[in-house]
């Protein structure tokens, strides 16, 4: 047997990659961090020593299913069903991506 995980696949998904600097760099981020951390001081800077990346992207429910050994070819249309039959598949959700695959002795 193979177990596969799987998420649902939307057409608002977001996977996107910032840069801190430009996250600081925004004047609204500036303002609502002074604001948070450093109420009432004046003539603040803010600044990174590196170029650190920031991950933005939507979060998503793993799904479980259970398969035989022999339909490793069909996996991709296995989850689409079973997502189907789940109603897991919304009005703006196409599609399935399989995340991991584990044999099961």
């Amino acid at each position: 047997m193979i177990k596969v995980m799987y998420t649902v696949m939307c057409k608002n998904d977001v996977n996107e990659t910032l840069s801190l600097a430009d996250i600081l760099a925004n004047d609204k981020v500036q303002k609502t961090i002074k604001s948070e951390f450093a109420k009432g001081l004046r003539n603040l800077a803010l600044s990174c020593k590196e170029d650190t990346e920031v991950y933005m992207k939507t979060s998503k429910v793993v799904y479980e299913m259970t398969v035989s050994k022999n339909d490793f070819a069909d996996l991709v249309v296995l989850a689409e069903e079973d997502a189907r039959k789940h109603k897991r598949l919304k009005k703006e959700c196409d599609g399935v991506e399989l995340v991991d695959i584990l044999t099961i002795d």
